[in-house]
């Protein structure tokens, strides 16, 4: 049997890089899959990638810094489908200045997406976790969020507060039967990494114990983990999938 079988999942940015990969993972699992993000191209130009590989995957245009906007679509999500079984809040972005040249519009940019994003999905989505009395949420943090990062005031305080907040979540709904948990990835390779200078990337990989960048799939096993019935006594952890970064 496969490991998400008739579970219901929605997965924040999951039209490309780690979100991508885990829709596709997600939907192989056996999972319904629905993928939120900004750009309708994207969406449509994934969900057809995936048709091609045989896997249904519902895209809808939401902005995740918008409450109204995902309690709308949450309620689609749970029309559709008469259930809402799995939240990835992997959607994020990033801002980076220095401290000093940062600028107020960068800061609230990234922290309404990044953690008022995951506040807005996690309150809409529990809503219907809790009425079921069942529910796996799983946030996006990052090792950033752990030792900090130059450069990165606005996106490390977001990724700090996910780790406070999923503890916090994870004390409040695990009686409720549903669990909070987080993934604090390392150095990925994706699209955007990929394009940076090749002495930016080897640099990067010198950080890492294990001498290479993470793929996007291996976060998104880590995801499939933490969402699936395997993980019910796991609750309120950050997973750290960094190649050793934080030892």
């Amino acid at each position: 049997m496969k490991r998400l079988e008739n579970k219901i999942a929605i997965i924040t940015g999951g039209t490309a890089g780690i979100g991508a990969a885990t829709a596709i993972l997600f939907a192989k699992e056996g999972a319904k899959v629905t993928v939120w993000g900004r750009s309708e191209k994207r969406g449509e130009e994934f969900v057809k990638k995936a048709a091609g590989e045989g896997l249904d995957i519902v895209y809808d245009r939401v902005d995740t810094a918008d409450f109204e906007a995902v309690q709308a679509a949450t309620k689609r999500v749970y029309e559709r489908f008469g259930k809402i079984d799995i939240l990835i809040n992997n959607a994020g972005i990033t801002r980076d200045s220095t401290f000093k040249k940062m600028t107020v519009e960068q800061w609230n940019e990234v922290i309404n997406v990044n953690l008022s994003g995951v506040f807005y999905c996690s309150k809409a989505v529990s809503e219907y976790m809790l009425a079921a009395g069942y529910g796996r949420i799983v946030n996006a943090s990052s090792v950033v969020g752990l030792y900090g990062n130059f450069g990165q005031t606005n996106y490390v305080a977001t990724k700090a507060g996910i780790i406070g907040m999923t503890k916090t979540l994870a004390r409040e709904l695990g009686r409720k039967g549903i669990t909070v948990n987080a993934v604090a990835p390392g150095f990925i390779a994706t699209d955007m990494v990929a394009a940076m200078p090749e002495e930016v990337l080897a640099s990067m990989k010198a950080k890492v114990p294990v001498g290479r960048l993470g793929n996007p799939e291996e976060i998104a096993y880590a995801y499939l983990y933490l969402a699936s019935d395997e993980a019910a006594y796991v609750n309120g952890a950050t997973l750290s999938v960094d190649g050793g970064m934080t030892v």
